[in-house]
């Protein structure tokens, strides 16, 4: 296990900048370097505590997250440094580490605490530390994040690691907890917030994960990224839409399919 980092008085973000570096591209014709988002002069700078990416699936939200998530020192399927919770020796492509490789980053300081959260890993990541637990003296009761439902198994597992010091990664936050347990991840985000130590950079769908004040909101488009206010990004005006008239908004969304 990676020693842990020592207590940084300095407020986040950490990290202020990532850009692309064509030199170290290898194949441009790979395929996170087609995307749209990583042309040559790709460049994302972090100005807040909190960042929120929106954007459709495809844009390339999640291989940049990846990306970022390697450069910090965690492993592209998840987990803290020091964890490798899913094996990749038999792994065609690990897209995260590649995109690592051709990106460039501006820290102040460098801090590699923290944590990658990827909703499809999450249970490879929760059995890892289950595992690990058994393994470790010091932790006799295993955190046992899969005895609970879903949804509430990753509540647990945020307020448990992501509370402390660091650069905390989100990808999809949303997909299990119910719309009341998102408000819950709302509040977590407002104490990592207050604390003034944890960075966190999170892509969602969810309006109300987007909704967070005093967060940089930045879609992403097949043009790159832009600011937006919630109330124009897809995502709220389609629940807006449905929200109004549930009965008109599906037999409009079914009649298209005919």
């Amino acid at each position: 296990m990676a020693r842990r980092q020592r207590p940084i008085n300095m407020p986040a973000p950490y990290l202020k900048r990532v850009w692309l570096d064509p030199a170290r591209i290898a194949n441009r014709k790979a395929y996170r370097f087609v995307l749209p988002l990583l042309r040559d002069d790709f460049e994302l700078g972090f100005d807040k505590a909190i960042t929120i990416i929106v954007g459709e699936n495809g844009t390339g939200k999640s291989t940049l997250l990846e990306g970022i998530a390697v450069m910090a020192g965690y492993d592209d399927a998840g987990g803290g440094k020091g964890y490798r919770p899913v094996d990749h020796s038999r792994a065609i492509e690990k897209s995260g580490g590649r995109l690592a490789t051709a990106l460039r980053a501006s820290w102040l300081p460098k801090i590699t605490n923290g944590w990658f959260f990827r909703a499809e890993s999450f249970f490879s990541v929760a059995r890892y530390l289950d595992e690990a637990a058994l393994d470790d003296p010091f932790k006799p009761i295993p955190p046992d994040f899969l005895s609970y439902s879903h949804g509430e198994g990753f509540l647990r597992f945020f307020n448990e690691r992501c509370q402390t010091q660091g650069i905390f990664i989100f990808d999809e936050p949303e997909s299990a907890p119910s719309p009341s347990r998102q408000i819950e991840f709302l509040k977590l985000l407002h104490r990592m917030d207050g604390s003034g130590h944890c960075q966190v950079i999170m892509a969602t769908h969810s309006p109300v994960l987007m909704a967070y004040p005093n967060a940089t909101l930045l879609r992403l488009t097949k043009y790159g990224f832009e600011p937006v206010n919630l109330k124009d990004t897809d995502h709220y005006r389609l629940m807006r839409d449905f929200i109004d008239d549930p009965k008109g908004f599906v037999d409009a969304a079914i009649g298209e399919d005919e």
